[in-house]
């Protein structure tokens, strides 16, 4: 009963990650996104894996602690890859904004302006 009761509070959580993962997919930001709490799960799980190796009670739910760690890896996967493309827009909103203060500050502007 006990390995049941488990299993249904990883699978639980484990429905989760997926969605979880989807949405900051479409999302395409990292805004939000905590790399502290994701990382925290992520020793959970590892804990968790570790107790049943320690403890000796490896039996089908270690299964559904991989599923959810995989799942997980996922999550970690996206977020990286959000970064990546916050990144890409800070620096083409940065590119952008030189443009702009170069195209305001050119010599033909300024005697347009005089």
């Amino acid at each position: 009963m006990a390995s049941l009761l488990e299993a249904i509070m990883l699978i639980c959580f484990g429905l989760s990650w997926p969605l979880n993962a989807y949405k900051s997919y479409k999302a395409r930001t990292a805004a939000g996104t905590s790399w502290q709490f994701i990382g925290l799960i992520t020793i959970g799980y590892l804990a968790g894996i570790a107790a049943k190796f320690a403890g000796g009670g490896i039996n089908w739910v270690l299964a559904v602690y991989f599923l959810n760690l995989a799942a997980l890896g996922a999550n970690w996967l996206v977020y990286f890859r959000n970064v990546r493309l916050d990144k890409e827009r800070a620096a083409g909103k940065l590119e952008a904004a030189h443009a702009a203060a170069g195209a305001t500050n050119s010599p033909a502007l300024a005697t347009r302006a005089e």
